[in-house]
């Protein structure tokens, strides 16, 4: 056996070309043989320096900070046997987001309990309810994380978010047991404490299972919410479902085993207290707001006015936005640009970003993306990594960077987003929230009209990094080979194609075996890399006789300038302008985006515009969301009418209900906070805290008729259920407050979630109070 293998450099210059008996031609002899890198394509450099990215993407059951831990322990070990000249640096940590993320949810909890056990004390005063409701919430929370382990899920952001959410229907169960409780203590003080507490949570019992259902069943039809939003907010749902759960079990079962322990120990705190009856005091108010119909009818009248009114003008959104402090700065020189030019320019955008006080570090990649697609030498995108302790939010930092590009580079094409959010696009259909489609069937004219839109739009308050959708991959040189002369010189379009490429690029005729990998041998002619079109024109082709041939006598040569990348979508060409958001909602720039378009624009037979984008899965998620809205309304009717088997008293707690949508939407108005996904959810939420609420009242108002007529039965159910509808409304908002402040990194999540339920909450308080006893008395009037 012979092995005629080549292994390196030396064999490979030694290799014998031709051996005639006289002399002997070595590979090394007619041409030059060295070893050198392979053609760069991508340049890569963090801080200003050469360097290589590693992303590091964690499985979907792994632990994100565990993980990190146990990268920085492998960087350590890495950086011991790495040359001393090789340095690892970590640039971007999500751990870090999501770590200070849920530190700041989770002190928007605690500080929100520790507000609604001072609102309890103040309201109760009384150290074993106060302490009862302080122990039962943190068991309630507990419970709920033990469940949510087991059935698979992680403290993130949006668990965290939905128990700093619940934490107000958590202080509404223990509020009203506790409040029982000691109210039915107060009226019989010389019963036992067992007894007391067995006759309250038995009293109490049908309403606790009617209330925790009213609000566990808003939740279901969040299963029909799809798409991104629906597996973003199916998290939140579920885990209010089973925190709403546990609250309910807690409540009923370990809430009185906690008052009963406290009772006993009440002898360390208070001795030879003096018992003293206290009786519910009768609130003459209540008795002249439901004799005088007309102030319900006009409050009900102002809530359908605010409604008609805000809705045209809320600002909306699609998903509450992050200040994630990490900016994605997407870019693109123009056309045809090398990568050593493209380098150039970036160079000095460096500069500018480095000057930025708010920097701590970045990276840079030329000729790659986040995305996994191909990308041109001209394109890439830089990942800039905010400090923590900065004054300005990003998008302020964002405004700053792209005024100093747009006026430095105005060649360079930019588009800024975050990393969150631009993973989240790459999910959708855009990354970008605005996207104009325009279809039709001239490619050529499609560009045109899309390059007039995006110059139209760009003009539009609140519209940045506009881009037309024309990428034009050039210049470049066509080469047609002459096939007449081709046949005439005995050339097949095969050699003719090798030869040409070994010209301009090379080819790959060999490999060589190194180090466990193949290695390839690329023929190249001299200079090829640097080649004009004049040089191209007179390089030589083989004949198959070895002769040689000009290249320019065989083949036409045509210079173009570029050419458009064709789009098709659904079969159909199509050209789309997109751009992004600078501080103005979504909503209300696609009004103005609508109505520029419909006013300076008139589509050809054949041609149509769609709008898609974030846009489109807004509008997609609203429509579902107006579903999911009517079918819990739905559900909590259908759950009153079966606890109390009366369709008049269902009707009037939906009608209330759903007139308690005009708080959250009213609250959302004032702040200025869009209607999103997030808020949607909150405007969800306070129909079934509503008619949780109107269920205790209602089912008072019912035991009372047995003795009393209507007005005496309603002013006695009003002024019974007044202490603790005001202590869990009061306690609700308060615990609501830290979240609604959106203090801290992540807490802007669940902030529109927040604001709209203590809108609701707020309204809710003259409705229950007001509204609902009027309407039953309407209703009941003739059993008087």
């Amino acid at each position: 056996m012979t092995d005629a293998g080549l292994y390196n450099l030396a064999d490979i210059k030694d290799a014998v070309i031709r051996n005639d008996g006289k002399r002997i031609i070595r590979l090394k002899d007619i041409a030059e043989i060295n070893v050198s890198e392979k053609t760069e394509y991508t340049r890569i450099n963090a801080n200003g320096r050469q360097g290589l990215l590693v992303a590091i993407l964690k499985q979907p059951n792994a632990n994100l900070i565990n993980l990190s831990k146990s990268v920085a322990e492998k960087e350590k070990e890495l950086q011991k046997i790495l040359p001393a000249d090789v340095h690892l640096s970590l640039y971007y940590n999500q751990a870090d987001f999501v770590r200070r993320a849920i530190k700041s949810v989770s002190d928007s909890i605690w500080l929100g309990l520790l507000l609604a056990i001072i609102v309890a004390i103040m309201f109760l005063r009384s150290f074993r309810a106060s302490a009862t409701i302080l122990v039962t919430i943190p068991v309630t929370l507990l419970l709920t994380i033990i469940v949510l382990y087991s059935i698979g899920y992680t403290l993130n952001i949006m668990t965290f978010g939905a128990l700093a959410a619940a934490i107000g229907l958590i202080i509404d169960d223990a509020v009203v047991v506790v409040e029982q409780i000691h109210r039915t203590h107060e009226e019989f003080p010389d019963r036992p404490s067992n007894q007391l507490v067995h006759q309250a949570v038995t009293y109490l019992f049908p309403s606790m299972v009617g209330s925790s259902l009213s609000t566990i069943v808003i939740f279901i039809p969040f299963m029909l919410l799809g798409g991104v939003a629906g597996a973003y907010f199916n998290v939140l749902t579920n885990t209010m479902i089973v925190t709403l759960v546990c609250s309910f079990f807690v409540t009923w079962i370990g809430l009185p085993v906690i008052y009963l322990w406290f009772s006993n120990v009440r002898p360390l705190f208070s001795k030879e207290k003096k018992k003293v009856k206290k009786v519910v005091k009768q609130r003459d108010w209540i008795s002249f707001f439901i004799k005088n119909p007309a102030i319900s009818i006009l409050f009900l009248i102002f809530l359908a006015g605010s409604i008609i009114f805000i809705l045209p003008r809320l600002e909306t959104g699609f998903l509450p936005e992050m200040d994630e402090g990490a900016i994605v700065l997407d870019y693109l020189s123009p056309p045809g640009t090398s990568l050593d030019e493209t380098d150039r320019i970036l160079k000095e955008v460096e500069k500018i970003i480095v000057a930025i006080p708010e920097v701590e570090t970045y990276s840079r990649r030329t000729g790659a993306q986040m995305g996994f697609f191909i990308t041109e030498p001209n394109n890439g995108d830089y990942l800039i990594h905010l400090k923590n302790d900065r004054s300005r939010s990003t998008d302020e930092v964002i405004d700053e960077i792209r005024k100093r590009i747009e006026a430095s580079q105005p060649a360079l094409q930019i588009d800024f987003g975050q990393v969150i959010g631009d993973m989240l696009g790459d999910l959708m259909a855009s990354v970008q929230p605005i996207e104009i489609k325009i279809f039709g069937n001239d490619q050529n004219k499609l560009n045109e009209m899309a390059t007039q839109v995006a110059a139209e739009i760009e003009k539009i308050d609140g519209v940045a990094d506009v881009f037309d959708g024309v990428t034009i991959a050039g210049p470049t040189v066509d080469i047609v080979p002459d096939q007449k002369k081709l046949a005439q010189f005995n050339i097949s379009p095969l050699s003719f194609q090798f030869q040409l490429k070994t010209v301009m690029e090379g080819n790959i005729i060999g490999t060589i075996p190194e180090n466990e990998q193949l290695t390839g041998i690329r023929m190249i002619y001299p200079n090829s890399t640097k080649n004009s079109l004049s040089m191209i024109k007179e390089q030589k082709i083989f004949l198959p006789d070895g002769k040689l041939k000009p290249l320019a006598s065989l083949a036409s040569f045509n210079l173009q300038n570029g050419v458009a990348e064709i789009n098709r979508e659904n079969l159909k060409s199509v050209s789309i302008v997109s751009a992004r958001l600078n501080n103005r909602d979504l909503g209300s720039v696609m009004k103005d985006i609508q109505k520029t378009i419909s006013e300076k624009f008139f589509m050809p037979q054949g041609y149509h515009i769609e709008y898609g984008g974030a846009y489109a899965d807004q509008q997609k998620s609203f429509n579902q969301l107006l579903l999911i809205l009517a079918l819990s309304s739905l559900l909590v009717f259908a759950l009153i009418l079966f606890l109390f088997r009366d369709i008049k008293a269902a009707c009037a707690i939906l009608f209330i209900a759903v007139f308690g949508v005009g708080g959250s939407l009213l609250a959302l108005f004032i702040t200025n906070t869009p209607l999103n996904v997030g808020s949607y959810t909150g405007l969800i939420m306070i129909v079934g805290i509503i008619g949780e609420n109107a269920i205790f009242t209602f089912q008072q108002y019912m035991t009372n008729m047995a003795t009393g007529t209507v007005d005496e039965s309603l002013v006695y159910a009003i002024s019974t259920r007044l202490r603790p509808k005001l202590m869990t409304a009061l306690g609700a908002i308060i615990a609501l407050l830290p979240l609604a402040a959106g203090i801290g990194v992540g807490a802007q999540m669940n902030q529109p979630l927040a604001i709209a339920v203590i809108g609701g909450f707020v309204v809710a308080l003259p409705l229950l109070l007001i509204v609902f006893p009027t309407l039953l008395r309407i209703i009941y009037r003739r059993k008087n």
